[in-house]
């Protein structure tokens, strides 16, 4: 791969001109003005489809389909804003699962980014192979290189098929984390190690299928400099969320974004959220009052997510995102990666691209410099 510029990502049948994955946040922080802005500036944009019905009117009564209407709305204006290619995230873990990948594939999405739990059982009409027909790829995100495993080999067994490509996300990623919290600092589980493991697991599968499966490097990337490092390890890519979060086309409200913006590396911490995962997020006074014990009453209309028990719940946590989303950060809180304190302002979604693009190349010069460097030396010795 030349890395002397941003090179071009191919998953499958899809291809971008930069290997940027514009990371799905869901709740509607990401839909269709954040997913067609970065799909318009040579990434994939993402729409995030948890919880995505949660402003549509009737919503506690009927939360499936208004997930549904909310997500076809969204994909169609995806559409009709962009040029490239646009991907839903849909997490396993949701109760309407099934439905909002039928939904996705039936409306012509171009990637399915799958993770929150394993992507290993599919409708009936539509399995793995099925979804590849319609020329929509499917991208698990995966957390470790046994996991990845697991899905692969159930993937060939059931399915005589493979996934298009993988998300591999490390420790420093926004929101609910693949990870016990005593693991988060640990070397082992550190992204550059996860990502060697995984090019590691996916190899004998690329042999076996007779064609490149682009592993994709998540959690903690943040600058150009960080995209050239996990270039050069050999990832394909790298899926970006926290660094689209402060643009003008984010979909959050101005005092979502504003939190970042403010945010000090002090204000990032890991909380343990009530559907039994930690998660890495913006401290404010909804966090601070969870943390000294005191429960957020509601009512759960529906259950969203299959591991969550709401009668035990402190909070509902899907209420507390969207609250934040909306702009009532007195009744929520926003999920932040761990470099969320390097926002400084607002800026459109093209001067996030022009400056990753700046960055990129100030990382190729700093390298060249330093060989150049050490080549003089070595020739002074020898002289």
């Amino acid at each position: 791969m030349n890395l002397e510029k941003l090179p071009e990502l191919v998953i499958g049948k899809i291809k971008s001109k930069l290997p940027i994955i514009q990371g799905g946040m869901s709740v509607g922080v990401s839909l269709s003005g954040l997913a067609s802005a970065v799909a318009n500036n040579g990434g994939i944009g993402v729409i995030g489809a948890a919880g995505i019905g949660m402003l549509e009117p009737d919503f506690n009564k009927n939360f499936k389909g208004a997930n549904e209407r909310a997500l076809i709305k969204e994909i169609r204006k995806a559409r009709e804003k962009s040029n490239g290619p646009i991907g839903v995230n849909i997490m396993v873990a949701l109760s309407d699962y099934d439905n909002l990948l039928k939904v996705s594939v039936l409306e012509g999405i171009d990637l399915l980014l799958l993770g929150a739990g394993l992507p290993l059982k599919f409708p009936d009409e539509l399995s793995p192979q099925k979804i590849y027909d319609s020329n929509t790829m499917i991208v698990p995100i995966i957390s470790s290189a046994r996991a990845g495993k697991v899905i692969f080999d159930y993937w060939l067994k059931h399915y005589d098929k493979l996934p298009d490509a993988v998300v591999v996300e490390g420790p420093k990623a926004g929101g609910h984390l693949g990870f016990k919290k005593e693991d988060l600092d640990k070397k082992e589980f550190q992204l550059e190690n996860l990502v060697k493991d995984v090019m590691q697991m996916v190899m004998p599968y690329e042999d076996k299928c007779k064609r490149k499966i682009p592993v994709i490097a998540a959690g903690g990337i943040y600058t150009g400099a960080d995209i050239f490092k996990f270039l050069k390890m050999g990832v394909s890519g790298v899926q970006m969320a926290t660094r689209f979060v402060a643009t003008h086309e984010c979909d959050a409200a101005i005092e979502f974004k504003q939190m970042y913006v403010n945010a000090k590396k002090e204000d990032l911490v890991i909380i343990q959220s009530p559907v039994g995962l930690p998660g890495r997020a913006i401290k404010n006074e909804f966090i601070t009052d969870v943390f000294n014990g005191i429960t957020k009453p509601f009512k759960c209309y529906w259950k969203c997510l299959k591991t969550c028990d709401f009668r035990k719940a402190p909070y509902c946590i899907a209420s507390a995102l969207t609250n934040a989303k909306m702009g009532r950060l007195i009744n929520g809180f926003s999920f932040a990666g761990a470099n969320a304190y390097l926002t400084e302002k607002i800026v459109s979604v093209k001067e996030v691209f022009d400056s990753i693009k700046k960055e990129y190349e100030e990382a190729i010069n700093s390298l060249k410099e330093k060989t150049n460097n050490i080549i003089d030396l070595n020739l002074k010795k020898t002289i």
